[in-house]
């Protein structure tokens, strides 16, 4: 048996099944022009070897992973500009997956795992464009007239190991650029204040350049600390050095002269070696912390040292051995000679706040560090192990305010993403709100509560109020992604566009590395202050950074509209239908006006405009009505007020039950949730209200069904499609 290290071209053609439905014959006679016009003699020219043809598919070999991505760039760009007089529905798209690895030759055909990771990749190449694998992009950077975005970490279907990914960046500006996206899970902690739901969003855009990043440096000192090493060999305990991590990154926060990089983006370097340069270059910093931790019963030992990039040399280090009740002291001089060592003079204030312990109680600290670990899983077991552990804290210690504003931030995630089986809507919001004006009366100086407060406050559309909390929580910590991130969101949804972009900015220097969610309301932002290819930028990494969620898809459309990209907008809806499968609110224009907070009409009417026209339903589960058999509103009232309504819900089908009061008292039940709300009929809509959706009422039209016994219904609006008949 031969083996061998060689480079996989993998192709094959976006909706083939659809096109050869619609026009087998010139479908077929298109595809082969293609190969004979264009494939063909692009493999000739880079020296590749067709393997074979599978019906819409091709496999090819190259002796240089240059060679074959240099192929795969020349194919996706001359396919770009082909068949233009043709309408797009009739085009011809490609995908490629590119990997260089070792292959099982038997004949001419080969096999193996660097076979199957090239076609894992091609699947999972937009249309038109390039993925690669690690090993690919490793030999061929800087080699190839490409850009490069990361796509992080990806489990490929039958692969035991993740594999690199690579998106090309074709666009010839884009040549030489590497986009650095280290992907993660969403979660609550990188949610922070801003996204707290994959429906909301806050902020930003890629990745700033690097030239653009060192020209503030000579103003600011600026300085990332890497997650610190767990020297103790148990496992169980990484959550302790990451909390001394996060304490450290916290205390140098409240430096007004520094500028430090959030958690979100330095954590992407845990259990992961990097050059300190790459770290430089990746962040926008010149200084780095970088430490470890040997925790052995109450004995503690850390080691820290700060960096200077630009020169190699270690600017200060300490080793620091400790009993358990001394940790909180090690923190304050760990920041103090930090501080020194970078030459900023910390005010008599900030000297303060940094020396102030979270709390005197250590079996709570220990538990608030635990629920923070848990909290950031994203996974709803880890937030309920979460919100259980802030509260054993609380428990401890009713003075430790920062466990009291982590629990608000956690339980408003769980509020705005409904999930009710962990706290019901009414007491997840109020507890949200005592928990932040907990914190705050324990310590008015923490920024955290205030940005989660203006969170709230937009939400219900208390404009002003919003924006006060939001500024005040960047007064308190100008120096705080996540405040800055929620006066993004909170000045984007007042209409204030220039601060929102502004706010939006200075996270990202902060914080490179934002959440997909944050940065899906940066695109928002960009694309209503009319900045729509930076729009489209962001809301593309978005989508990278987050494959599986279906709601950046569809904020991606309305960006593809507004830049004049229309087949590619309904593309993008198509694929958001599919991953949502009917399980999200926003999966219908309906649904995602409804989970809009927007003060000016006009910034709500232009995304709802291109979402119309990009081809997003009206309604949910893609239910078209006949117009002709709407109820007015009397018919709707006389059929339903004080009668039980039976019949079934979609997608499924599920049994369903509305029994409606003749005050309009009413409780809706499936076999899996009891809803009680108050049902009540607003001109020709039946509208329910209840604390799901914000207390906002849900309302929608009633059609007659024309079905055999002709005595059906349908009754649709935000959350459901209600097939009934009266009962009673």
């Amino acid at each position: 048996m031969e083996r061998r290290l060689t480079a996989i071209l993998a192709a094959d053609v976006v909706g083939y099944s659809t096109l050869m439905g619609e026009d087998e014959v010139g479908t077929l006679e298109r595809l082969k022009s293609c190969r004979r016009e264009l494939v063909d003699p692009a493999i000739k020219e880079f020296h590749g070897r067709m393997v074979k043809l599978m019906g819409d598919g091709a496999l090819v070999e190259f002796a240089s992973v240059v060679d074959a991505i240099q192929c795969a760039a020349a194919i996706q760009r001359r396919m770009a500009v082909r068949d233009q007089g043709t309408s797009s529905a009739r085009h011809i798209r490609f995908r490629i997956g590119v990997n260089l690895g070792d292959v099982i030759v038997e004949k001419n055909d080969i096999y193996g795992d660097g076979v199957n990771i090239a076609a894992r990749l091609e699947a999972m190449a937009e249309p038109g464009g390039i993925c690669i694998s690690g090993t690919a992009f490793d030999h061929a950077v800087h080699k190839v007239d490409v850009g490069f975005a990361s796509l992080g970490e990806q489990r490929l279907k039958n692969i035991a190991d993740p594999v690199r990914a690579y998106r090309l960046l074709l666009d010839p500006a884009a040549a030489g650029k590497i986009k650095v996206a280290v992907r993660r899970p969403v979660s609550p902690r990188a949610i922070g204040m801003a996204g707290i739901a994959v429906l909301f969003v806050v902020l930003l855009a890629g990745l700033f350049a690097w030239q653009s990043r060192t020209s503030s440096l000579a103003a600011r000192p600026s300085v990332a600390v890497l997650p610190f090493t767990n020297l103790g060999g148990d496992p169980s305990q990484d959550y302790f050095a990451d909390g001394i991590t996060e304490d450290l990154i916290t205390d140098l926060t409240k430096l007004s002269g520094l500028d430090v990089i959030a958690r979100n983006s330095v954590f992407a370097y845990k259990n992961r070696p990097a050059a300190l340069a790459d770290v430089a270059r990746d962040l926008g910093v010149r200084f780095v912390v970088q430490g470890s931790v040997r925790r052995t019963g109450e004995q503690i030992r850390i080691n820290a040292q700060l960096i200077d990039t630009a020169s190699g040399d270690n600017l200060w280090a300490n080793r620091f051995d400790r009993g358990m009740a001394g940790v909180f002291s090690v923190q304050d001089e760990m920041s103090g000679e930090i501080a020194k060592a970078l030459g900023i003079q910390a005010s008599a204030a900030e000297s303060e706040r940094m020396a102030r312990p979270p709390t005197n109680n250590l079996e709570a600290y220990d538990y608030y560090l635990q629920a923070e670990t848990a909290s950031r899983s994203g996974l709803l077991a880890g937030l309920r192990e979460a919100l259980a552990l802030y509260e054993k804290a609380e428990g401890l210690d009713s003075a430790f305010a920062e466990a009291f504003a982590a629990d608000a931030r956690t339980t408003v995630y769980v509020w705005r993403e409904s999930f009710n089986d962990i706290i019901q809507s009414a007491p997840a919001r109020k507890r949200a709100y005592e928990k932040a004006s907990r914190a705050l009366e324990l310590e008015p100086d923490l920024s955290s509560p205030y940005a989660i407060l203006g969170i709230m406050q937009v939400v219900n559309r208390r404009y002003e109020d919003a924006i006060a909390s939001a500024k005040k929580a960047v007064s308190i910590g100008p120096g705080d992604a996540e405040a800055q991130a929620a006066l993004g969101y909170v000045q984007l949804y007042a209409g204030n566009h220039a601060e929102a972009a502004n706010a939006v900015e200075t996270a990202l220097r902060l914080d490179p590395d934002l959440s997909a969610i944050d940065r899906e309301a940066a695109g928002l932002v960009f694309l209503l202050q009319g900045n729509v290819e930076k729009a489209i930028e962001t809301l593309e990494r978005t989508r990278d950074d987050a494959p599986t969620v279906a709601n950046f898809r569809f904020t991606l459309a309305a960006a593809y509209v507004r830049g004049g990209r229309l087949p590619d907008a309904k593309a993008a809806i198509a694929d958001g239908l599919r991953l949502g499968a009917g399980s999200s609110y926003v999966d219908s224009l309906a649904g995602w006006q409804m989970t809009q907070h927007f003060r000016n009409p006009q910034d709500l009417a232009t995304i709802v405009n291109a979402l119309r026209q990009a081809g997003l339903p009206e309604w949910p589960y893609g239910f078209t009505p006949d117009e002709h058999d709407q109820l007015k509103g009397a018919e709707i009232a006389s059929l339903v007020l004080g009668h039980t309504l039976q019949g079934q819900i979609e997608p499924a089908l599920q049994p369903a039950f509305l029994q409606i009061g003749s005050d309009g008292k009413a409780a809706f039940r499936t076999t899996t949730r009891l809803v009680t709300e108050t049902v009540y009929v607003d001109g020709d809509l039946l509208c329910e209200q209840s604390e799901n959706l914000f207390g906002r009422p849900d309302c929608g039209p009633v059609y007659r069904r024309n079905d055999a016994a002709g005595k059906g219904y349908s009754y649709v609006n935000t959350s459901k499609v209600f097939h009934f008949m009266v009962v009673q």
